[in-house]
């Protein structure tokens, strides 16, 4: 019976297009859509029927992990249909489970509104690109859909490094090889020290959740790879400061020096509902140049916002920015940008001035009014 349900439950997902698919004791099955909890109209599950259905996919080594850690992850394929990265655990004595839908096709950088200055970034030949933002903000798309980039436009050895694998990618201009933590290799620093003796060109680590990792990822990025990471940084200033805050106070100046030369950019992203249905991404995007360099060796990170609003011409752009942007398009609502705002009460404010016909200095006015009407 379990089989028969988790089968109609993945097929209703993929169809209706649901993020995730939430499975608990005491109420029926819920689907998130657009960022929004929907219960399905079906019967209410009891611990046989969470425990069935978790038995129904999850591999014996995620059985044995779950009641002896009292959680586990896995990936599983669903036909050809898609993926779903599953977490189940434990909660008040029952089973309870998420699984999160990973789709088969991958977009590309443009489709997501990823600009060329982060694709000119990933094919550099070496240097830390940090792809950042809460859980469920995109950026395991963002990642698939960059590696996905380098693997067919350029011949690199790539490696990832995941927990567990979302995206399938398969050899196309380049040869790509994925390990799994906890199946392939034991950990993600581990995997990073290997890596380095497997004449990789990409690695990306799934994960930055440790000094450990976080050390030999710089330690791989500083040595001529590409190395892509996560960490769940809301920006790109409070990314930097999170990983210098990972290293013991006596090691920070030296992790700071080591960070200005292998960081090559920051790309901190968040899901906004779009007007319409569907979501829409905000990108923050840092690209490290000498002068924000200086400002990271300098201990002086308080700055780099500002310097991300005088970066333009770098590509650079403030999560603020970005969410103006998407309004201004008319893709997202009001609530919702604020809603997601880094300065809510700032952005509030440029809105309202915009609703009114007056544009800050920052390129903006010359769309609506000529420059003759400058406002300051």
């Amino acid at each position: 019976m379990a089989t028969i349900l988790i089968d109609k439950l993945l097929h209703a997902a993929i169809k209706q297009g649901a993020s995730d698919i939430h499975i608990t004791t005491g109420q029926p099955p819920v689907f998130r859509l657009h960022g929004r909890m929907r219960k399905l109209e079906t019967k209410v599950l009891d611990s046989e029927d969470t425990v069935a259905l978790m038995k129904s996919i999850a591999p014996e080594r995620c059985q044995r992990e779950l009641q002896e850690a009292g959680s586990s992850d896995f990936g599983f394929a669903f036909g050809g249909l898609a993926r779903f990265r599953v977490s189940i655990f434990k909660q008040r004595g029952d089973i309870a489970m998420v699984l999160r839908q990973i789709p088969n096709d991958m977009l590309t950088p443009e489709q997501l509104g990823l600009s060329d200055v982060v694709t000119k970034l990933v094919l550099r030949p070496r240097g830390l690109f940090l792809v950042t933002g809460p859980t469920g903000s995109g950026k395991s798309t963002t990642l698939a859909s960059l590696v996905n980039y380098i693997n067919e436009t350029t011949d690199h050895h790539i490696i990832t490094i995941e927990d567990p694998i979302e995206f399938y990618h398969y050899h196309k201009k380049s040869t790509i090889n994925q390990r799994e933590v906890g199946v392939d290799v034991p950990s993600f620093a581990e995997a990073i020290r290997r890596a380095l003796r497997q004449d990789p060109d990409v690695i990306l680590v799934g994960e930055m959740r440790d000094l450990e990792t976080i050390e030999a990822a710089i330690t791989a990025a500083e040595t001529g790879h590409i190395v892509f990471g996560t960490l769940h940084t809301n920006s790109a200033q409070g990314t930097i400061n999170r990983i210098i805050d990972a290293f013991p106070g006596n090691l920070q100046d030296q992790i700071r020096t080591q960070l200005s030369t292998a960081v090559i950019g920051v790309v901190a992203q968040t899901l906004v509902p779009k007007i319409g249905g569907g979501r829409v991404a905000a990108y923050e995007v840092l690209v490290v140049t000498p002068g924000i360099a200086n400002l990271i060796r300098e201990n002086k990170t308080f700055r780099i916002n500002s310097a991300i609003q005088t970066g333009a011409k770098f590509g650079m752009q403030l999560m603020d920015d970005a969410l103006f942007k998407l309004w201004r398009e008319e893709k997202i609502t009001v609530e919702d940008a604020l809603a997601k705002a880094q300065r809510a009460d700032d952005l509030a404010q440029r809105i309202v001035n915009a609703k009114r016909g007056i544009f800050d200095d920052q390129g903006e006015e010359d769309e609506e009014v000529g420059p003759a009407h400058k406002s300051t």
